[in-house]
């Protein structure tokens, strides 16, 4: 490899000069690579010697866009069989945010500094520090397929200095968003049993095991009466249905699980099956209608979030009491009111509450790892973050002086 200054004289007269660096590619084919400084070239020889030697570089020519490297990234994806709903956020990080910045870029003319300055340009379009933190793992994602494929002989989003901060924008986050509040993000326990005495029809079956065992709204519109046992008052969680309607299996190994169900959910549930709709089922002698879906529409289709939310949740919500004033008024002159918590996810959060708090506050007083296991959590550290403050310290003022008292004695 070698750095050489080429001098020559354009058809007008003028001087020009650059500097080329001359060397063998890992293929051994001779390449041929120009700069203007001498120092580019002595930075780009160290870097491509390196690389040659190793076996991972990567010439202009044989280079292709981020673009072009984005949908061998999706491609590799839907070969995977990666669900829906990640496939699509996959297409919205590159079609609306890499795409229109940085597509035409060759990978291997993307730098460090061509990252950090990808990752302002994404903050001063208006874009969350969360969002920007995704497009930029999306953007690493490309680069480390595109090295599989040996289309790039670095990953710079990696090499980034910025990443450094992930941490610290991930605890601006938290401090920002703060820990879950009883009666802000939690429904208290005077609230929950006021939307017990409230739910009535349809919705009480799903918002009452929504409520006592803490299943996710993807669980619960993918639940099967093959996967609950009435008599053993246990569901057994195997599947899940995406926002499409697809049916899958859970996104990771721990969200299939064993849930037990408290008598009051029994009888519900039990109650509901004699009268749940039923899916029409085509066979070679006809039609017949099977039980199958848990919750399912009146056809016996998977229910949507949306109407679950706002038929049964928010309106079950007004009518305990916990509700907001919107500061509007409906034609009749009367205040129109809106429900306390926006999602199902508040179920599940009072559910973890539950099964925390100790026995004698009215809770199930279970330990960090039975809580993660009944939630379906990948790891306890996830318990831990959104849940952890709510344990029981066992640090209070009476315990320190028993403490005390038995140490002295």
């Amino acid at each position: 490899m070698s750095v050489r200054k080429r001098e020559w004289t354009t058809p007008k007269g003028v001087a020009k000069s650059a500097w080329v660096v001359d060397y063998t590619d890992t293929a051994g084919k001779r390449r041929l690579k120009t700069f203007g400084k001498k120092k580019e070239a002595d930075q780009f020889a160290a870097t491509a010697a390196i690389e040659v030697r190793d076996g991972t570089h990567v010439a202009d020519s044989a280079s292709v866009t981020i673009e072009t490297a984005a949908q061998f990234w999706m491609k590799d994806g839907k070969q995977q069989g990666l669900e829906r709903s990640t496939l699509d956020q996959r297409r919205q990080h590159i079609d609306l945010h890499i795409v229109p910045f940085i597509g035409a870029t060759l990978l291997s003319k993307f730098t460090v500094p061509s990252g950090r300055s990808f990752q302002d340009k994404l903050r001063e379009t208006g874009r969350s520090p969360a969002m920007v933190r995704k497009i930029m793992t999306s953007l690493s994602s490309i680069f480390s397929d595109a090295m599989e494929r040996g289309l790039a002989s670095r990953n710079p989003v990696r090499e980034m200095r910025a990443k450094r901060g992930v941490g610290r924008e991930k605890a601006h986050d938290k401090r920002q968003k703060g820990k879950l509040k009883v009666g802000v993000d939690i429904p208290t326990r005077e609230e929950v049993k006021a939307f017990v005495a409230a739910l009535d029809g349809r919705w009480r079956p799903i918002l009452l095991t929504a409520t006592f065992t803490g299943m996710r709204a993807s669980e619960l519109r993918g639940l099967r009466w093959e996967a609950v046992d009435l008599d053993k008052r246990q569901i057994h969680i195997v599947e899940r249905a995406d926002r499409f309607n697809d049916m899958g299996r859970p996104k990771s190994a721990a969200g299939e699980r064993f849930i037990p169900l408290p008598p009051m959910v029994v009888n519900a549930l039990r109650e509901w099956k004699l009268i749940c709709p039923r899916r029409k089922l085509k066979t070679e002698s006809g039609e017949r209608e099977i039980l199958d879906l848990v919750f399912p529409t009146g056809a016996g289709k998977v229910e949507s979030l949306g109407n679950i939310v706002n038929r049964g949740l928010w309106p079950m919500m007004v009518k305990a009491g916990a509700a907001v004033d919107t500061g509007e008024r409906d034609k009749h002159g009367e205040p129109i009111l809106k429900a306390k918590y926006t999602g199902m996810h508040a179920l599940r959060h009072f559910y973890a509450s539950w099964c925390i708090n100790r026995k004698e506050d009215g809770g199930l007083g279970l330990p960090p790892k039975v809580v993660q296991e009944r939630l379906g959590h990948s790891s306890i550290v996830m318990t831990m973050d959104v849940y952890g403050h709510l344990f029981p310290q066992g640090d209070d003022a009476e315990e320190l002086a028993a403490a005390e008292r038995s140490f002295l004695a």
